[in-house]
């Protein structure tokens, strides 16, 4: 299955269409992120542990717009499943990617991921390698919703209350991608202070994903709580498309109803 996708990055390369292709390598048994500029170095891309897609997982996105902000200038291809081609289309919108820049190289995830990840498309729209298999329902947002309110209240606070603040969900998020984080505001925390009580820190950044997660379920793999925070922004999204008939990526260039900023006409 990876030969598919090294051809068609050392296409990207020896054509010149791309400057580098930001991908992922196994380096003494551990795989992370690579920014592949030659196409006689494709031998090391990985797509993951036992070279199946979603084996390992790495926020490329967010290096990308790390990348895209230091060569503004250059293209560049990036490794996508249907979360990452979702991130794509919707930094595009924020204005943190610039679509003609990026050109993505898109695999499908296996059907165990997409089951595991309850991921409703599990595919990018366009992929070289892997079976297009069909979308799961959010079976762990309809469990929660089955209780009373007054039960679901308790249950998230118990799991707030695990939180040991490290930030790991803000930092491996994708969609991150603010310059400055409200969230270590000196007005919300002074430095050397004691971090706010539970749940404020949830509860705010819960507010920042709305419109903005792609249901990559980075953020419960970082967790070394275990608080299920794909669950909460799960839920989050599915109150967005009720209310507005949005979810992030799905649809090119349509924007967040709350990507107020950017909207015509809007002062």
């Amino acid at each position: 299955m990876i030969k598919e996708v090294k051809k068609r990055v050392k296409e990207l390369l020896d054509s010149g269409k791309i400057t580098g292709f930001l991908g992922l390598r196994d380096m003494n048994g551990h795989v992370g992120p690579h920014l592949f500029c030659d196409g006689g170095d494709l031998e090391a891309l990985v797509l993951g542990d036992r070279e199946r897609p979603g084996d390992s997982r790495y926020p490329l996105n967010k290096q990308l717009i790390h990348l895209a902000r230091s060569y503004p200038e250059d293209t560049f291809g990036v490794l996508v499943r249907g979360c990452d081609e979702r991130g794509l289309k919707t930094l595009s919108t924020w204005n943190q990617l610039h679509p003609d820049k990026v050109v993505p190289v898109g695999i499908a995830c296996p059907q165990e991921l997409a089951e595991a990840c309850e991921c409703l498309r599990p595919y990018p729209d366009e992929f070289v390698c892997g079976e297009k298999v069909e979308g799961c329902p959010y079976d762990s947002v309809a469990q929660l919703d089955g209780i009373d309110l007054a039960a679901r209240f308790d249950h998230w606070m118990r799991e707030f209350e695990k939180c040991i603040k490290c930030y790991g969900c803000r930092d491996i998020c994708p969609m991150c991608f603010c310059k400055e984080c409200s969230l270590e505001s000196n007005e919300l925390i002074r430095t050397g202070d004691i971090p706010p009580e539970m749940p404020l820190f949830h509860l705010t950044r819960a507010v920042h994903m709305a419109g903005r997660c792609i249901d990559c379920g980075l953020c419960n793999e970082a967790c070394p709580a275990d608080i299920p925070l794909r669950t909460l922004y799960k839920k989050v999204a599915d109150i967005i498309d009720e209310e507005f008939h949005y979810r992030p990526g799905y649809v090119a260039d349509q924007k967040s109803p709350l990507n107020i900023l950017s909207q015509p006409g809007v002062e």
